[in-house]
Protein backbone atom coordinates (compact mmCIF):
# COMPACT_ATOMS: atom_id res chain seq x y z
CA UNK A 1 0.00 0.00 0.00
CA UNK A 2 2.76 2.42 0.84
CA UNK A 3 4.24 1.63 -2.58
CA UNK A 4 1.08 1.89 -4.44
CA UNK A 5 0.15 5.07 -2.79
CA UNK A 6 3.62 6.99 -3.26
CA UNK A 7 2.53 6.75 -6.97
CA UNK A 8 0.16 9.71 -6.50
CA UNK A 9 2.52 12.01 -4.97
CA UNK A 10 4.98 11.62 -7.88
CA UNK A 11 4.46 14.68 -9.28
CA UNK A 12 7.17 16.93 -11.60
CA UNK A 13 6.96 20.70 -12.31
CA UNK A 14 6.97 21.17 -15.80
CA UNK A 15 9.57 23.07 -17.69
CA UNK A 16 9.29 27.00 -18.36
CA UNK A 17 7.92 26.16 -21.92
CA UNK A 18 5.06 23.85 -20.98
CA UNK A 19 4.34 26.46 -17.79
CA UNK A 20 4.20 29.27 -20.63
CA UNK A 21 1.81 27.28 -23.36
CA UNK A 22 -0.42 25.69 -20.47
CA UNK A 23 -1.08 28.59 -18.57
CA UNK A 24 -1.38 30.73 -22.17
CA UNK A 25 -3.90 28.22 -23.37
CA UNK A 26 -5.81 28.74 -19.79
CA UNK A 27 -5.80 32.75 -19.73
CA UNK A 28 -7.78 32.88 -23.36
CA UNK A 29 -9.97 30.00 -21.97
CA UNK A 30 -10.86 32.44 -18.82
CA UNK A 31 -10.25 35.51 -20.35
CA UNK A 32 -10.68 36.00 -24.48
CA UNK A 33 -14.09 37.39 -25.43
CA UNK A 34 -14.73 35.21 -28.12
CA UNK A 35 -18.23 37.55 -29.07
CA UNK A 36 -15.81 40.44 -29.50
CA UNK A 37 -12.52 39.31 -31.42
CA UNK A 38 -11.28 43.22 -31.94
CA UNK A 39 -11.69 44.43 -28.40
CA UNK A 40 -8.59 45.75 -26.35
CA UNK A 41 -9.46 42.97 -23.75
CA UNK A 42 -8.19 40.07 -25.98
CA UNK A 43 -5.01 41.75 -27.10
CA UNK A 44 -4.15 42.66 -23.71
CA UNK A 45 -4.42 38.88 -22.78
CA UNK A 46 -2.05 37.83 -25.45
CA UNK A 47 0.32 41.01 -24.69
CA UNK A 48 0.62 39.99 -20.90
CA UNK A 49 2.94 36.75 -22.17
CA UNK A 50 4.58 38.40 -24.66
CA UNK A 51 8.31 38.82 -22.52
CA UNK A 52 7.97 35.31 -21.86
CA UNK A 53 9.61 34.06 -24.97
CA UNK A 54 12.60 36.52 -23.69
CA UNK A 55 13.05 34.69 -21.05
CA UNK A 56 13.15 31.39 -22.59
CA UNK A 57 15.73 32.69 -24.75
CA UNK A 58 17.64 33.55 -21.42
CA UNK A 59 18.58 30.07 -21.23
CA UNK A 60 21.23 29.95 -18.77
CA UNK A 61 23.13 26.95 -21.14
CA UNK A 62 22.75 29.33 -23.91
CA UNK A 63 26.38 31.33 -24.81
CA UNK A 64 24.90 34.53 -25.62
CA UNK A 65 21.95 36.18 -24.54
CA UNK A 66 21.27 38.98 -26.03
CA UNK A 67 18.41 38.12 -28.33
CA UNK A 68 16.81 37.28 -25.10
CA UNK A 69 17.51 40.58 -23.62
CA UNK A 70 16.55 42.46 -27.22
CA UNK A 71 12.83 40.49 -27.29
CA UNK A 72 12.59 41.68 -23.29
CA UNK A 73 13.28 45.30 -23.69
CA UNK A 74 10.94 44.99 -27.19
CA UNK A 75 8.39 43.99 -24.78
CA UNK A 76 8.99 46.49 -22.87
CA UNK A 77 8.58 49.32 -25.05
CA UNK A 78 5.06 48.00 -26.22
CA UNK A 79 3.92 47.82 -22.59
CA UNK A 80 4.78 51.50 -22.44
CA UNK A 81 2.88 52.65 -24.95
CA UNK A 82 -0.05 50.22 -24.35
CA UNK A 83 0.12 52.34 -20.77
CA UNK A 84 0.14 55.60 -22.73
CA UNK A 85 -2.77 54.51 -25.06
CA UNK A 86 -4.57 53.79 -21.63
CA UNK A 87 -4.59 57.82 -20.86
CA UNK A 88 -7.17 58.33 -23.83
CA UNK A 89 -9.27 55.80 -23.26
CA UNK A 90 -12.39 57.11 -21.61
CA UNK A 91 -15.23 54.59 -22.41
CA UNK A 92 -14.37 51.00 -21.10
CA UNK A 93 -16.87 48.63 -21.85
CA UNK A 94 -17.89 46.07 -19.43
CA UNK A 95 -16.15 42.73 -20.11
CA UNK A 96 -16.85 39.83 -17.08
CA UNK A 97 -15.04 36.81 -17.73
CA UNK A 98 -15.48 33.39 -18.98
CA UNK A 99 -16.12 32.21 -15.65
CA UNK A 100 -17.93 32.60 -12.75
CA UNK A 101 -17.06 34.22 -9.43
CA UNK A 102 -17.22 31.12 -7.86
CA UNK A 103 -15.64 29.09 -10.38
CA UNK A 104 -12.64 32.25 -10.34
CA UNK A 105 -12.24 31.38 -6.23
CA UNK A 106 -11.82 28.22 -6.33
CA UNK A 107 -9.37 28.59 -9.40
CA UNK A 108 -7.17 31.21 -7.80
CA UNK A 109 -7.01 29.19 -3.98
CA UNK A 110 -5.60 25.97 -6.67
CA UNK A 111 -3.23 28.00 -8.00
CA UNK A 112 -1.96 29.65 -4.80
CA UNK A 113 -1.56 25.92 -3.45
CA UNK A 114 0.50 25.32 -6.54
CA UNK A 115 2.52 28.40 -5.53
CA UNK A 116 3.00 26.78 -2.17
CA UNK A 117 4.01 23.73 -3.20
CA UNK A 118 6.58 25.35 -6.20
CA UNK A 119 7.86 26.77 -3.03
CA UNK A 120 8.39 23.77 -0.67
CA UNK A 121 9.93 21.88 -3.34
CA UNK A 122 13.65 21.77 -2.48
CA UNK A 123 15.55 21.77 -5.51
CA UNK A 124 17.63 19.27 -6.87
CA UNK A 125 21.31 19.51 -7.85
CA UNK A 126 19.89 20.18 -11.54
CA UNK A 127 17.91 23.12 -10.73
CA UNK A 128 20.46 24.88 -8.60
CA UNK A 129 22.89 24.55 -11.33
CA UNK A 130 20.15 26.09 -13.26
CA UNK A 131 18.88 28.53 -11.25
CA UNK A 132 22.00 29.94 -8.46
CA UNK A 133 20.78 32.57 -6.53
CA UNK A 134 24.09 33.53 -6.44
CA UNK A 135 24.91 33.73 -9.97
CA UNK A 136 21.99 35.30 -11.04
CA UNK A 137 21.44 37.96 -7.78
CA UNK A 138 20.62 41.13 -9.30
CA UNK A 139 22.39 44.89 -7.89
CA UNK A 140 19.21 46.39 -7.48
CA UNK A 141 19.80 48.79 -4.20
CA UNK A 142 17.50 46.73 -1.28
CA UNK A 143 18.60 48.40 2.73
CA UNK A 144 16.40 44.86 3.73
CA UNK A 145 19.13 42.58 1.93
CA UNK A 146 22.35 43.00 4.69
CA UNK A 147 19.78 42.25 7.42
CA UNK A 148 18.33 39.25 5.70
CA UNK A 149 21.55 38.36 5.89
CA UNK A 150 22.05 39.23 9.41
CA UNK A 151 19.13 37.12 10.48
CA UNK A 152 20.54 34.52 8.32
CA UNK A 153 23.64 34.63 10.21
CA UNK A 154 21.60 34.85 13.52
CA UNK A 155 19.76 31.58 13.20
CA UNK A 156 22.85 29.81 12.03
CA UNK A 157 24.89 31.12 15.08
CA UNK A 158 21.56 29.16 17.36
CA UNK A 159 22.05 25.69 15.95
CA UNK A 160 23.36 22.43 17.72
CA UNK A 161 27.06 21.67 16.94
CA UNK A 162 26.49 18.80 14.96
CA UNK A 163 24.25 20.40 12.22
CA UNK A 164 26.13 20.81 8.67
CA UNK A 165 26.66 25.04 8.98
CA UNK A 166 26.80 25.03 5.27
CA UNK A 167 23.82 23.01 4.62
CA UNK A 168 21.66 24.91 6.97
CA UNK A 169 23.11 28.97 5.64
CA UNK A 170 21.97 27.53 2.01
CA UNK A 171 18.41 25.75 3.81
CA UNK A 172 17.55 28.72 6.01
CA UNK A 173 18.55 31.51 3.09
CA UNK A 174 16.08 29.69 0.67
CA UNK A 175 13.25 29.07 2.73
CA UNK A 176 13.36 32.87 4.18
CA UNK A 177 13.18 33.85 0.80
CA UNK A 178 10.42 31.65 -0.44
CA UNK A 179 8.31 31.69 2.38
CA UNK A 180 8.32 35.54 2.35
CA UNK A 181 7.68 35.64 -1.29
CA UNK A 182 4.66 33.68 -1.00
CA UNK A 183 3.29 36.21 1.55
CA UNK A 184 4.30 39.06 -0.94
CA UNK A 185 2.31 37.30 -3.81
CA UNK A 186 -0.78 36.40 -1.61
CA UNK A 187 -0.76 40.01 -0.15
CA UNK A 188 -0.37 41.04 -4.05
CA UNK A 189 -3.81 38.82 -5.15
CA UNK A 190 -6.07 39.89 -2.28
CA UNK A 191 -4.99 43.92 -2.89
CA UNK A 192 -6.25 43.37 -6.48
CA UNK A 193 -9.78 41.61 -5.49
CA UNK A 194 -10.52 44.48 -2.70
CA UNK A 195 -9.41 47.05 -5.33
CA UNK A 196 -11.90 45.59 -7.33
CA UNK A 197 -14.49 45.45 -4.89
CA UNK A 198 -13.72 48.71 -3.79
CA UNK A 199 -13.03 51.43 -6.35
CA UNK A 200 -13.95 49.26 -9.39
CA UNK A 201 -17.25 48.98 -7.77
CA UNK A 202 -16.69 45.10 -9.65
CA UNK A 203 -15.83 41.84 -7.24
CA UNK A 204 -15.89 40.22 -10.19
CA UNK A 205 -13.51 42.32 -11.78
CA UNK A 206 -11.20 41.70 -8.85
CA UNK A 207 -10.99 38.42 -8.80
CA UNK A 208 -10.22 37.97 -12.23
CA UNK A 209 -7.01 39.95 -11.74
CA UNK A 210 -5.84 38.15 -8.87
CA UNK A 211 -6.98 34.65 -10.62
CA UNK A 212 -4.79 36.06 -13.33
CA UNK A 213 -1.85 37.21 -11.42
CA UNK A 214 -1.74 33.48 -9.87
CA UNK A 215 -1.82 31.90 -13.10
CA UNK A 216 0.88 33.97 -15.21
CA UNK A 217 3.98 32.26 -14.80
CA UNK A 218 6.11 34.85 -13.88
CA UNK A 219 4.55 34.80 -10.26
CA UNK A 220 6.11 31.20 -9.57
CA UNK A 221 9.08 31.01 -7.73
CA UNK A 222 12.03 28.79 -9.10
CA UNK A 223 10.46 27.30 -12.52
CA UNK A 224 12.98 24.82 -14.04
CA UNK A 225 15.31 26.07 -16.51
CA UNK A 226 14.61 29.69 -16.43
CA UNK A 227 17.53 32.54 -15.86
CA UNK A 228 17.19 33.51 -12.29
CA UNK A 229 14.73 33.43 -9.54
CA UNK A 230 11.63 34.86 -11.23
CA UNK A 231 10.13 35.16 -7.95
CA UNK A 232 12.25 36.86 -5.85
CA UNK A 233 11.33 38.54 -2.30
CA UNK A 234 12.74 42.15 -3.62
CA UNK A 235 10.97 42.08 -7.06
CA UNK A 236 7.51 40.91 -5.45
CA UNK A 237 7.64 43.05 -2.12
CA UNK A 238 7.58 47.05 -3.06
CA UNK A 239 5.16 45.46 -5.72
CA UNK A 240 2.44 44.54 -3.04
CA UNK A 241 3.24 48.13 -1.32
CA UNK A 242 2.39 49.48 -4.36
CA UNK A 243 -0.97 47.39 -5.00
CA UNK A 244 -1.90 48.53 -1.34
CA UNK A 245 -0.83 52.08 -2.16
CA UNK A 246 -3.58 52.21 -4.98
CA UNK A 247 -6.10 50.49 -2.53
CA UNK A 248 -5.62 52.94 0.34
CA UNK A 249 -5.39 56.16 -2.32
CA UNK A 250 -8.64 57.75 -0.54
CA UNK A 251 -6.69 58.32 2.95
CA UNK A 252 -3.30 60.28 1.64
CA UNK A 253 -1.98 59.05 4.95
CA UNK A 254 -2.27 55.30 4.47
CA UNK A 255 -1.64 55.52 0.85
CA UNK A 256 1.97 57.46 1.79
CA UNK A 257 2.68 55.15 4.75
CA UNK A 258 2.37 52.12 2.40
CA UNK A 259 4.45 54.00 -0.75
CA UNK A 260 7.26 55.08 1.99
CA UNK A 261 7.24 51.30 3.43
CA UNK A 262 8.32 49.95 -0.43
CA UNK A 263 10.78 53.14 -0.85
CA UNK A 264 12.50 52.79 2.15
CA UNK A 265 13.13 49.25 1.42
CA UNK A 266 14.00 49.33 -2.10
CA UNK A 267 14.95 52.07 -4.05
CA UNK A 268 12.79 52.39 -7.05
CA UNK A 269 9.63 53.47 -5.71
CA UNK A 270 11.14 56.99 -5.16
CA UNK A 271 11.01 57.51 -8.70
CA UNK A 272 7.09 57.31 -8.99
CA UNK A 273 6.59 59.56 -5.77
CA UNK A 274 6.64 62.96 -7.28
CA UNK A 275 3.80 61.19 -9.51
CA UNK A 276 1.60 60.55 -6.34
CA UNK A 277 1.73 63.73 -4.72
CA UNK A 278 1.13 65.53 -7.61
CA UNK A 279 -2.37 63.09 -7.89
CA UNK A 280 -3.05 64.57 -4.20
CA UNK A 281 -2.54 68.44 -5.22
CA UNK A 282 -4.63 70.69 -3.19
CA UNK A 283 -6.14 67.32 -2.01
CA UNK A 284 -4.04 65.84 0.61
CA UNK A 285 -0.31 66.59 -0.57
CA UNK A 286 1.10 67.81 2.20
CA UNK A 287 -0.44 64.48 4.70
CA UNK A 288 0.89 62.36 1.71
CA UNK A 289 4.12 63.87 1.33
CA UNK A 290 4.56 63.10 5.27
CA UNK A 291 3.53 60.15 5.49
CA UNK A 292 5.95 59.02 2.94
CA UNK A 293 8.89 60.78 4.73
CA UNK A 294 7.99 59.25 8.18
CA UNK A 295 7.46 55.81 6.89
CA UNK A 296 10.62 55.40 4.23
CA UNK A 297 12.72 57.62 7.44
CA UNK A 298 11.49 55.14 9.87
CA UNK A 299 12.37 51.98 7.72
CA UNK A 300 15.74 53.54 7.00
CA UNK A 301 16.57 54.13 10.71
CA UNK A 302 14.98 50.88 12.51
CA UNK A 303 17.51 49.04 9.50
CA UNK A 304 20.41 51.08 10.44
CA UNK A 305 19.84 50.43 13.94
CA UNK A 306 19.93 47.01 14.11
CA UNK A 307 22.69 47.06 11.46
CA UNK A 308 24.75 49.32 13.55
CA UNK A 309 23.75 47.03 16.69
CA UNK A 310 25.14 43.94 15.36
CA UNK A 311 28.80 46.00 13.85
CA UNK A 312 27.36 45.56 10.40
CA UNK A 313 27.42 49.68 9.55
CA UNK A 314 27.91 51.61 6.97
CA UNK A 315 29.51 49.20 4.51
CA UNK A 316 25.75 47.52 3.76
CA UNK A 317 24.19 50.56 2.97
CA UNK A 318 26.74 52.63 1.35
CA UNK A 319 26.91 49.54 -1.33
CA UNK A 320 23.36 48.96 -1.57
CA UNK A 321 23.36 52.87 -2.57
CA UNK A 322 26.02 53.35 -4.78
CA UNK A 323 25.70 51.31 -7.50
CA UNK A 324 26.67 51.78 -11.53
CA UNK A 325 23.57 49.83 -12.48
CA UNK A 326 21.50 52.82 -11.24
CA UNK A 327 23.77 55.56 -12.35
CA UNK A 328 24.10 55.89 -16.86
CA UNK A 329 27.55 57.55 -16.51
CA UNK A 330 29.42 54.97 -14.64
CA UNK A 331 30.57 51.36 -16.38
CA UNK A 332 28.54 49.19 -15.59
CA UNK A 333 29.83 46.40 -12.83
CA UNK A 334 31.70 43.17 -14.14
CA UNK A 335 29.22 41.01 -12.18
CA UNK A 336 26.30 42.71 -14.11
CA UNK A 337 24.17 41.18 -17.01
CA UNK A 338 22.40 42.73 -19.86
CA UNK A 339 22.08 44.55 -23.05
CA UNK A 340 24.87 46.73 -21.69
CA UNK A 341 27.53 43.90 -21.05
CA UNK A 342 30.82 44.44 -22.80
CA UNK A 343 29.36 47.60 -24.19
CA UNK A 344 32.34 49.98 -23.76
CA UNK A 345 30.43 53.31 -24.94
CA UNK A 346 27.09 52.32 -23.15
CA UNK A 347 27.16 55.79 -21.96
CA UNK A 348 26.06 57.28 -25.15
CA UNK A 349 23.04 55.02 -25.30
CA UNK A 350 22.16 54.76 -21.43
CA UNK A 351 22.55 58.45 -20.62
CA UNK A 352 20.00 59.83 -23.49
CA UNK A 353 17.88 57.31 -22.20
CA UNK A 354 18.40 58.18 -18.71
CA UNK A 355 17.92 61.92 -19.29
CA UNK A 356 14.38 60.89 -21.59
CA UNK A 357 13.38 59.44 -18.49
CA UNK A 358 13.48 62.32 -16.24
CA UNK A 359 11.85 64.06 -18.66
CA UNK A 360 8.99 62.15 -19.07
CA UNK A 361 8.81 61.70 -15.16
CA UNK A 362 8.88 65.14 -14.65
CA UNK A 363 6.20 65.59 -17.31
CA UNK A 364 3.68 63.40 -15.34
CA UNK A 365 3.98 65.82 -11.97
CA UNK A 366 2.07 68.11 -14.68
CA UNK A 367 0.07 66.32 -17.21
CA UNK A 368 -2.40 65.46 -16.86
CA UNK A 369 -4.23 67.58 -14.53
CA UNK A 370 -6.64 66.94 -12.75
CA UNK A 371 -5.51 63.45 -12.29
CA UNK A 372 -8.00 60.77 -11.74
CA UNK A 373 -7.22 57.01 -10.27
CA UNK A 374 -6.77 55.83 -14.37
CA UNK A 375 -4.51 58.32 -15.07
CA UNK A 376 -2.43 57.48 -11.93
CA UNK A 377 -2.31 53.47 -12.74
CA UNK A 378 -0.85 54.04 -16.09
CA UNK A 379 1.44 56.27 -15.27
CA UNK A 380 2.82 54.34 -12.49
CA UNK A 381 3.41 51.74 -14.42
CA UNK A 382 4.95 53.61 -17.02
CA UNK A 383 7.30 54.98 -14.51
CA UNK A 384 8.43 51.57 -13.65
CA UNK A 385 8.37 49.99 -16.95
CA UNK A 386 10.90 53.10 -18.18
CA UNK A 387 13.66 52.24 -15.84
CA UNK A 388 13.92 48.71 -17.76
CA UNK A 389 15.56 50.90 -20.60
CA UNK A 390 18.37 52.32 -19.03
CA UNK A 391 18.85 50.23 -15.88
CA UNK A 392 22.35 48.33 -16.14
CA UNK A 393 21.90 44.78 -14.85
CA UNK A 394 19.31 42.68 -16.77
CA UNK A 395 17.16 45.61 -18.05
CA UNK A 396 13.79 44.31 -18.95
CA UNK A 397 13.81 41.20 -16.29
CA UNK A 398 11.74 42.99 -13.60
CA UNK A 399 8.20 42.52 -14.65
CA UNK A 400 7.01 42.06 -11.15
CA UNK A 401 7.61 45.57 -10.74
CA UNK A 402 4.73 46.47 -12.80
CA UNK A 403 2.44 43.28 -13.47
CA UNK A 404 -0.33 44.39 -11.12
CA UNK A 405 -0.80 47.27 -12.42
CA UNK A 406 -0.59 45.95 -15.63
CA UNK A 407 -3.45 43.84 -14.33
CA UNK A 408 -5.45 46.92 -13.30
CA UNK A 409 -5.05 48.36 -16.71
CA UNK A 410 -6.48 45.78 -18.20
CA UNK A 411 -9.71 45.14 -16.16
CA UNK A 412 -10.35 48.62 -14.93
CA UNK A 413 -13.88 50.36 -15.86
CA UNK A 414 -14.05 54.31 -16.59
CA UNK A 415 -12.46 55.78 -13.27
CA UNK A 416 -12.79 59.44 -13.86
CA UNK A 417 -14.52 59.55 -10.58
CA UNK A 418 -12.13 58.17 -8.63
CA UNK A 419 -10.31 61.16 -7.58
CA UNK A 420 -8.68 62.04 -4.19
CA UNK A 421 -11.86 63.22 -1.38
CA UNK A 422 -11.85 67.21 -0.73
CA UNK A 423 -9.37 67.77 2.24
CA UNK A 424 -11.70 66.90 5.87
CA UNK A 425 -9.71 68.24 8.83
CA UNK A 426 -8.01 64.92 10.55
CA UNK A 427 -5.76 64.01 13.30
CA UNK A 428 -3.06 64.92 11.28
CA UNK A 429 -3.72 68.04 9.89
CA UNK A 430 -5.07 68.96 13.56
CA UNK A 431 -1.67 68.24 14.77
CA UNK A 432 -0.20 70.18 12.42
CA UNK A 433 -2.62 73.40 12.57
CA UNK A 434 -1.87 73.43 16.29
CA UNK A 435 2.08 73.00 15.62
CA UNK A 436 1.60 75.75 13.76
CA UNK A 437 0.40 78.15 16.17
CA UNK A 438 2.80 76.99 18.95
CA UNK A 439 5.87 77.92 16.44
CA UNK A 440 4.19 81.38 16.08
CA UNK A 441 3.59 81.82 19.56
CA UNK A 442 7.24 80.85 20.11
CA UNK A 443 8.46 83.52 17.54
CA UNK A 444 6.95 85.44 19.47
CA UNK A 445 7.96 85.33 22.71
CA UNK A 446 11.29 85.23 21.25
CA UNK A 447 10.96 88.23 19.41
CA UNK A 448 13.13 91.09 20.84
CA UNK A 449 11.61 93.88 22.69
CA UNK A 450 11.96 97.10 20.36
CA UNK A 451 12.94 100.28 22.94
CA UNK A 452 9.92 102.80 22.85
CA UNK A 453 11.01 106.02 21.71
CA UNK A 454 11.23 109.45 23.97
CA UNK A 455 8.80 111.38 23.80
CA UNK A 456 9.66 115.05 22.09
CA UNK A 457 8.65 118.21 24.07
CA UNK A 458 8.31 121.27 22.10
CA UNK A 459 10.60 124.00 23.42
CA UNK A 460 8.90 126.51 24.48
Amino acid sequence: MIATGSIFFEIELPNATTWFYFSALLAVALFFKFTRLLSIRNADVFALFLPMPGFLLLDPHESSPLWGYLWLLGSSIFYLLRCLFDLTLVRRPALSPNLNFSGLVWLAGALFVSLIAVAARHPNSQDKSDNDTSKHRDSAPVTLEPVKRLGEKVIVDQAPPQVDRKLLEESVGLWLERGFTVLCHLSVAVGLILIGWRHFEDLHAGMAAATFYLLLPYTYLLMPRTPMNLGRWDHAWPMAAIVWTVLTFRRPTLAGGFLGLAAGTVFFPVLVFPLWLSFYRGRGALRFGLSFVGSAGSCLAIIGLVLWLNDALPQPLASSWKLSAWMPWLPPGKDMQGLWTGETSHWAYRLPIFLAYVAFAGTTVFWPSPKNLGHVLALTAALLIGIQFWYADRGGLYILWYLPLLLLLVFRPNLSACQPQPPVPDWLSRLGRRSLLLARRLVRLLRPVRPSRPISRPVS
